[in-house]
């Protein structure tokens, strides 16, 4: 009862204290978006010279006219509101910034879990392999590929993957979230994830073409995070099967499968845990490349479309709705973690 008072006691500070980062993550996009070059304004013309009248009233329909400290405070009552505003550039003109938000935000929810489940899987096992087996041949080769494979440029991997299984061995789509026109009604798009609407429609033959299409870029995105992933959980692994109440659990005749695994292994979790909880937040924000390559219409082409034409207010939006997801995620790892290791929640 006490570790469960400790623990609800640790979730609930945690909560609290991700309050204020939420709040400083949201007031450097509004200073670091009306800092940079280049004014939104001037971009709703594209570029051609407007009459001084046009672009008065443009400001002041955007709330640009009003002093800093009331944008600022209607940035953030309309953030907390749900209300991100509407877009100004030449994509998305007139549009519910929430509107294209929710409809990306599927493929990137996909290619991000697709990646991180290949990232942990391969990762991981590489990882612990590497740990368990010191200096030996195996630790060698996991060491150099996770070199490798972290500093390949993703974009030229997922070029690699489609020319090879895409167009040579026409084995998997090349691009794209779908293809055809064997969708047998609207309906089929009931959370914009392709792969659980195949399975709440019972279609095993979408479920395949969903997971098809899905295979490359994850596989790209989740082999250069392996890297990381394999060295991450070697060096913890290294820590922990040499500490001493591994030694005494050898020195009682525990098996060695038992020493690594049971005890080694799960010692070694919090760090990782933690690593891995960030790197899915981040992949939500650094699949941009990979979403370019393979034709993904995700939050990340999204964001880059919105630079590019200079859409203050999509672009506020995407960052905003970043910066709350990485929030998020923080608060879960920190909570993961507590109730991994009893000792955080002292």
């Amino acid at each position: 009862m006490a570790r469960t008072g400790a623990l609800a006691a640790y979730a609930v500070t945690r909560v609290l204290l991700a309050i204020p980062m939420l709040l400083i993550l949201l007031t450097i996009v509004f200073v670091v978006l009306r800092i940079l070059p280049g004014d939104p304004v001037l971009a709703l013309w594209g570029g051609h010279n407007p009459p001084q009248t046009a672009i008065d009233d443009a400001r002041r329909e955007l709330g640009l006219d009003q002093p800093v400290y009331i944008q600022y405070v209607t940035y953030l009552r309309n953030v907390f509101t749900g209300n991100f505003g509407i877009s100004i550039g030449e994509g998305y003109r007139n549009q519910p910034v929430w509107n294209q938000i929710s409809a990306r935000f599927p493929a990137t929810v996909e290619l991000a879990v697709g990646g991180m489940l290949i990232a942990s899987v391969v990762g991981i096992s590489l990882g612990v392999l590497a740990g368990a087996n010191r200096d030996k041949p195996i630790d060698v080769i996991v060491r150099l590929y996770g070199t490798v494979v972290w500093v390949i440029p993703i974009f030229w991997l997922g070029l690699v993957f489609q020319l090879i299984f895409g167009v040579w061995l026409q084995w998997l789509p090349a691009n794209g979230r779908w293809t055809g026109t064997d969708v047998p009604n609207p309906l089929f798009f009931k959370t914009g994830l392709y792969t659980i609407d195949s399975l709440l429609e019972g279609n095993p033959g979408h479920f395949v073409k969903a997971i098809s299409h899905l295979a490359l870029p994850s596989l790209t995105l989740g082999l250069v995070l392996s890297g990381f992933f394999a060295k991450t959980v070697r060096a913890n692994m290294l820590r922990t099967i040499n500490a001493d109440f591994t030694e005494a659990a050898r020195a009682r005749g525990v098996r060695r499968r038992a020493v690594v695994y049971r005890h080694a292994f799960k010692n070694s979790l919090v760090p990782v845990v933690t690593v891995l909880g960030l790197q899915f937040a981040i992949l939500f924000s650094g699949a941009v490349l990979t979403e370019k390559t393979f034709s993904i219409q995700g939050l990340g082409i999204l964001l880059l479309q919105s630079i590019t034409t200079k859409d203050m207010t999509m672009i506020q939006g995407v960052v905003v709705f970043y910066a709350a997801i990485i929030v998020v995620m923080s608060l879960i790892i920190d909570i993961l973690g507590a109730m991994i290791d009893p000792r955080i929640r002292l």
